[in-house]
């Protein structure tokens, strides 16, 4: 066989260049990074930025990033109720409607429509309505619609939390304020208000203690209205899952304080001198 002079042959025997390599320094908990520069095993929630009352067709609205996450929610009514029964008489309705734009993911597929949008706002349902008096609007419908922009983690307790100023900026009569906040667990780590990515590519084989959870919780009243978990969490795991999110919750209520706040300031008529 004639030799091939263009090509250079290999030692007949290699090794992987890996082999070669000094292992990486161990790096302590303490000093360990996520991707956005928080650090995990605490209850270290994004900053936000809020303002209300951006759509004038509604009755109430608010606009919320958390980090790269963006939401817009929507409140319409009170109005008629288009199906009456015995339940209208006495107490109002509220609907809640849950949709993520079509370029609000990185990958499109059951994320954005089908039965993720279901659960969604089944869990945005169950968790706005303990807090709103229904009983105020007899034969009347509340309607609440959340709009994701950017999913970039977290996007459920972020839609609890923008669908619940919404609600304060239509005036709608409230027990509470509703805050969401979520956290992942794998095995004996967690991380607080997590990324896409991070909800993306937690699991590993072999863990235990692996899911995720998603709290809603009244803060004035210290009760919790919504709870969602995913993945298998031991029962010690999920309290202490818990009391992680309402801990992450009190830390965001000042702020939203502060947004309501500004925005009752904005509208309020001056007040009269003498």
């Amino acid at each position: 066989m004639p030799t091939d002079s263009k090509r250079l042959r290999g030692p007949e025997v290699s090794h992987s260049p890996s082999l070669f390599r000094s292992p990486p320094a161990a790096v302590p908990a303490s000093r360990c990074r996520r991707a956005d520069g928080r650090r995990p095993d605490q209850v270290d929630v994004r900053p936000v930025f809020i303002r209300t009352g951006l759509v004038s067709q509604a009755k109430g609205s608010a606009y919320m990033e958390a980090g790269n996450t963006k939401l817009m929610s929507c409140v319409f009514g009170p109005r008629e109720t288009e199906h009456k029964d015995e339940t209208d008489m006495k107490c109002g309705r509220l609907t809640t409607d849950m949709r993520f734009a079509p370029f609000s993911c990185p990958e499109r597929g059951s994320w954005i429509q089908g039965l993720q949008d279901r659960d969604h706002s089944l869990m945005l349902h169950e968790s706005l309505q303990p807090a709103v008096c229904l009983r105020r609007y007899p034969r009347a419908q509340i309607e609440v619609s959340v709009m994701v922009l950017e999913n970039s983690g977290s996007v459920l307790a972020h839609a609890v939390t923008c669908a619940s100023l919404a609600l304060a900026d239509a005036g709608i009569e409230m027990y509470d304020l509703v805050l969401g906040c979520s956290m992942l667990q794998n095995g004996r780590s967690y991380v607080v208000d997590p990324l896409y990515t991070e909800e993306r590519g937690c699991s590993s084989v072999g863990e235990e203690n692996q899911g995720g959870l998603t709290v809603a919780f009244l803060p004035s009243l210290n009760q919790v209205s919504g709870l969602q978990s995913d993945g298998e969490l031991t029962a010690d795991t999920l309290t202490a899952g818990v009391r992680t999110c309402i801990e992450g919750c009190y830390k965001l209520y000042p702020v939203i304080q502060q947004a309501l706040a500004r925005a009752v300031r904005g509208v309020a008529p001056p007040a009269s001198e003498g």
